[in-house]
């Protein structure tokens, strides 16, 4: 998946989670939480700030769409302008057994995806 020219597609979820779990094609990886703690990652807007403008658009995704709606809002209140979340992030909801990518998200919609 190519980035379009004025959008940037950042999958916030921790490294491990993007490598080992997999991530949409062409997404650039900044975590908003982060091994070994998971407190929020004090370089976040600055990460962001190197490889989008706060004129771009900004899609953001997380497992299940929920840390991406804080990380959205803190670069709305940071001056980015045009912020969007992945609704149903990219392994969606848990079903009756707990499991993920069975209901909903990127995967089990069948978008492009890689994995290490």
């Amino acid at each position: 998946m190519a980035q379009q020219i004025n959008t940037v597609f950042i999958d916030i979820r921790s490294e491990i989670e993007h490598f080992f779990v997999g991530s949409p094609t062409g997404v650039v990886n900044i975590p908003w939480q982060d091994a070994p703690d998971f407190e929020i990652n004090p370089d976040f807007l600055a990460e962001v700030s190197q490889v989008a403008a706060k004129w771009q658009t900004i899609l953001l995704i997380c497992r299940s769409g929920h840390r991406s709606i804080d990380a959205g809002n803190f670069l709305l209140e940071s001056g980015f302008t045009v912020v969007y979340n992945v609704l149903e992030g990219f392994e969606g909801d848990r079903d009756a057994n707990h499991h993920r990518s069975s209901v909903n998200g990127w995967r089990f919609r069948g978008l492009p995806w890689i994995q290490c």
